[in-house]
């Protein structure tokens, strides 16, 4: 095992430790938010987060990914793949990622700790994207109209309501396309008639959140 002198970590080979000293070097780091990464190939990775650009495209939904990896795993939700099962229930996921972070709803564990608060969270993502609520950063800028953004995801979400015409989302009744997955929900309810919201007065019940004010 090869120890870091830095932060402690442990690799199984000196090539990977020796990948992982750039980033204490900042030898690839982002300029846009200082974030350092282990070699130019990951730092082009990590940049295509600031700048929206997304070169590899599903041919079945033309969903959009920035890595060709994310394109392979997503294929598999197309195929109905769900190779990665959970020994402890009756779960499979589609990627090793998605059955990595529902064990810890087993074993409860929240490795990622704020330092700055008590809050602990389940996987890096969510650590890092309330660590804006402390800094006030928002390094995620569009490149159309030059909005900013505390989260990448707040800034795809931006790109495709306001900058784009791409709907994803299409629904099973009908098949209307929809570019929010939560809009196709809503809209869904107007076929099977579900009503999730309550009022705290009454009992009455409605398909929207805003019905109920």
């Amino acid at each position: 095992m090869y120890l870091c002198s830095q932060c402690s970590k442990q690799f199984s080979s000196y090539a990977g430790i020796w990948c992982h000293m750039n980033i204490h070097s900042g030898k690839y780091k982002c300029t846009e938010c200082s974030k350092c990464c282990v070699s130019r190939q990951q730092l082009e990775i990590h940049m295509r987060s600031h700048s929206g650009e997304k070169p590899f495209e599903c041919t079945v939904c033309s969903k959009r990914f920035t890595t060709s990896g994310s394109l392979v795993n997503h294929s598999r939700i197309h195929r109905g793949e769900k190779p990665y099962k959970c020994h402890m229930c009756d779960k499979a996921f589609s990627q090793c990622g998605h059955l990595n972070n529902h064990m810890r709803v087993h074993s409860g564990d929240k490795p990622y700790k704020c330092h700055m608060c008590d809050k602990a969270f389940c996987q890096s993502g969510d650590l890092n994207n309330h660590m804006t609520v402390h800094t006030g950063q928002k390094p995620y800028k569009c490149s159309l109209c030059n909005k900013r953004f505390s989260q990448s995801g707040s800034l795809q979400l931006h790109k495709r309501r306001v900058h784009s015409n791409i709907r994803p989302y299409d629904c099973p009744y009908c098949g209307k396309l929809f570019k929010t997955n939560s809009e196709l929900k809503s809209h869904v309810r107007t076929h099977t008639d579900a009503k999730p919201y309550s009022c705290k007065h009454c009992s009455e019940r409605f398909t929207s959140a805003g019905v109920t004010q």
